[in-house]
């Protein structure tokens, strides 16, 4: 049942909307406020999946209701009710984040095809949330160290901001799931997240891979092709192992951060874009620096955040969490029941050099999960998880 409410001064209007829309479906609920003060607290202590609400009353007027709505349930879509001189604030609202307006006396088929539409879109917002919490939890970060909740604290903090991020950190510490966390928690999450191997692409097609290229730019280049900036345009690009890039596309990212503009290899037209860069490295960058092999000012314009991802050997009492977490998941990838580990076989796991960090603990308990007893015992480590 969709619960709607009527925030109206004027009480024939107000009645007269309620009954339009108490008839039109049995599937509204719907609830008045005579005034915008009492409009707020019933929002405040109920939930509803659309609010009408006049823009001329005493008290709170209507531009005031849709502001303290914005900032406590932004999610509730609201339809400004205007009389004829109303309509310019009308309009106005719309920038605000109305959904939309109907005027005095209100037209029949407008009122309920703008309802509709609006608890359409309602739906749509409480679907999009779901989904999104389900691909938040792809990248979730299991663990409560302090190393841990440092990390997720500093990611709350600077997630909503455009500041450039560097993640440092062992090889299969995770670096990856707090630059998509980073990216989830943005205003930019609407767009793309484009993730850049460095390490994987060979130098000589980093530039045309990281800026495009154009037809007869090289050998190769048949055509005109847009690189990962371009597709990051509006979201995020992730430069994982940027430690691995060449000096030449450094010069290129570098002038890419200071002006927003890149151009695209073989061109000498600039190309404008608006991206977060976020990278990542396990490499020491001051000790490159020092051998030639990184550009200093490139450092600083990436390092305006730093985030230091511990070795798993520094968090070892996350291991129990991740060892359920790692259970959990590939029981569920392989359709299994979920084995349980013994205390014995979790505190010998505890107590190995987890040299592949994250990433070894996860074979090594899909390893336990396939080759062990009922419950993963200590014998089953011994047998099956040395190194």
């Amino acid at each position: 049942m969709s619960k709607i409410l009527v925030i109206e001064d004027e009480a024939a209007i107000r009645r007269v909307l309620v009954k339009i829309l108490s008839e039109e479906n049995e599937a509204y609920h719907v609830e008045e406020a005579e005034d915008g003060l009492l409009g707020i607290e019933k929002i405040k202590n109920e939930d509803f999946d659309l609010i009408l609400c006049d823009i001329k009353m005493p008290k709170m007027d209507g531009v005031e209701v849709l502001e303290a709505v914005k900032k406590i349930k932004p999610e509730i879509p609201i339809v400004m009710i205007s009389g004829h001189g109303d309509l310019d604030t009308a309009v106005n609202t719309m920038r605000l984040g109305a959904f939309d307006y109907i005027s005095k006396p209100p037209d029949l088929n407008r009122l309920l095809n703008t309802v509709r539409n609006a608890l359409d879109r309602k739906e749509l917002v409480v679907e999009n949330k779901i989904l999104k919490k389900k691909v938040s939890k792809k990248y979730e970060m299991i663990g409560d160290s302090d190393a841990i909740s440092q990390i997720k604290d500093i990611i709350d903090k600077v997630a909503p901001t455009d500041a450039r991020v560097l993640i440092t950190g062992p090889n299969g510490t995770g670096k990856e799931l707090v630059a998509h966390w980073l990216h989830e928690k943005s205003e930019r999450a609407k767009g793309n997240m484009i993730e850049v191997n460095c390490a994987a692409i060979p130098s000589e097609l980093i530039e045309s891979e990281l800026f495009g290229h154009v037809k007869g730019a090289f050998t190769s280049a048949a055509k005109d092709r847009a690189g990962k900036f371009e597709a990051a345009n509006g979201g995020t690009i992730f430069l994982d192992e940027i430690g691995d890039m060449s000096l030449s596309a450094q010069a290129k990212v570098l002038r890419a951060l200071q002006e927003s503009r890149i151009q695209r290899v073989g061109s000498d037209r600039d190309i404008k874009v608006d991206v977060r860069v976020i990278a990542a490295t396990n490499k020491n960058l001051k000790k490159e620096i020092e051998e030639g092999r990184f550009r200093e000012d490139l450092y600083h314009r990436l390092a305006v955040i730093l985030v230091k991802v511990p070795a798993l050997n520094e968090r070892r009492d996350d291991i129990p969490l991740l060892i359920t977490h790692f259970s959990e998941k590939i029981s569920e990838e392989q359709g299994t029941a979920k084995k349980n580990f013994s205390d014995k076989a979790i505190k010998l796991l505890q107590e190995y050099d987890w040299t592949g960090n994250i990433r070894e603990l996860r074979n090594v308990i899909e390893r336990l999960i396939i080759l062990g007893g009922s419950e993963v015992s200590e014998k089953d480590v011994k047998a099956f998880a040395s190194k």
